[in-house]
């Protein structure tokens, strides 16, 4: 499918692990970025590399306070929101208000410019699903007072908002839901299950499994689900798509994977599993193929063991971790 020529992006939430890869990539194609973050979760290291392109432009914003952009703008891409569970447990109300007051901001922006907006949401709308593999017709079994309600519903809310402004205003949005992504610049310290299995195995502390480990996800590897973000930009389709790896993996066999993987002699360890978390996760995606022409390309061993290489060296360098683990690893999108 042939790529709409953008000529100026905004990304908000561009400064966190997924924002970060979108502008890179956004800036390959030789597009303008404005990188719009409020720091909470997201990392100026992330995107130091990028400073230096005339092209690139990084914004101390909170989207939920307002969004204000001089000049022409054809590509709005709405990442911002914590997305590990170590972070959207801590930060509930910041959670929803980015969710619904901020998409609401980032709407009204590409409403403005007249842009293509992009609304990333996520596999957690699906919450702990009855179908099985998860299409994009399922609505989807979440329980909205429980402790993850908080961005599973902020998330849900995003995707009415953002329909409601397509059939209400006529803005050119579509709806991206993201399955469990992985890759370089994930914070060893934010709670997924990835990133702290790697820490975990690298440092000989016990890799640490929820449950009895027999819960199972779909794991992508960041290029992969970048890919098809931009493959949906570029085209017409308003979604929702499903985007994220088709093979189903038990977190047990991840976590012995990840250690093998790492030369760890780290033992595993079971413990509680967090309050509604899925038993199972893994996209129908018949319409990202179909629409889109886009499928994962990088198989899991290999990007797991980029991933590796990547938190080697930084953790080898003494750079910061990026906070303190969460209490129980768990995968979000």
């Amino acid at each position: 499918m042939p790529h709409r020529p953008f000529q100026r992006a905004v990304v908000t939430g561009g400064a966190g692990f997924l924002g970060s890869h979108l502008c890179e990539r956004l800036l390959h194609r030789g597009i303008e970025v404005l990188c719009l973050d409020n720091f909470i979760t997201g990392s100026r290291s992330n995107v130091a590399h990028l400073i230096a392109d005339e092209r690139f432009r990084l914004i101390h914003c909170d989207v939920t306070t307002a969004v204000q952009v001089h000049g022409p703008v054809d590509l709005v891409l709405h990442f911002a929101s914590p997305a590990s569970p170590a972070d959207y447990l801590r930060l509930p109300i910041h959670t929803l208000k980015v969710g619904s007051i901020g998409t609401l901001h980032a709407l009204d922006l590409a409403r403005e410019k007249r842009a293509r907006f992009v609304l990333a949401s996520t596999s957690e709308v699906y919450g702990d699903p009855l179908e099985h593999p998860q299409r994009e017709s399922y609505w989807g079994n979440v329980n909205p007072v429980g402790p993850r309600s908080v961005y599973d519903e902020a998330k849900r809310f995003a995707e009415a908002l953002t329909t409601a402004y397509r059939a209400s205003h006529g803005v050119d949005t579509a709806i991206v839901r993201i399955f469990n992504t992985f890759g370089p610049r994930m914070r060893p310290g934010d709670g997924r299950a990835i990133p702290t299995f790697i820490r975990q195995a690298l440092s000989g502390e016990p890799i640490t499994v929820t449950g009895d480990g027999r819960q199972t996800r779909s794991i992508c590897y960041v290029d992969d689900t970048v890919d098809g973000v931009l493959a949906l930009a570029g085209g017409r389709h308003p979604g929702p798509v499903n985007i994220g790896g088709t093979e189903e993996v038990t977190m047990l066999d991840l976590a012995m994977h990840v250690r093998g993987l790492a030369g760890s002699r780290s033992p595993i360890d079971l413990v509680d599993s967090p309050v509604d978390d899925p038993r199972m996760r893994r996209p129908d995606t018949a319409v990202a193929r179909e629409a889109l022409g886009w499928a994962p390309k990088v198989p899991c061993s290999e990007g797991l063991q980029r991933t590796i290489a990547w938190f080697e060296e930084r953790l080898a360098a003494g750079r910061p971790r990026g906070g303190a683990p969460g209490p129980v690893p768990s995968i979000g999108a």
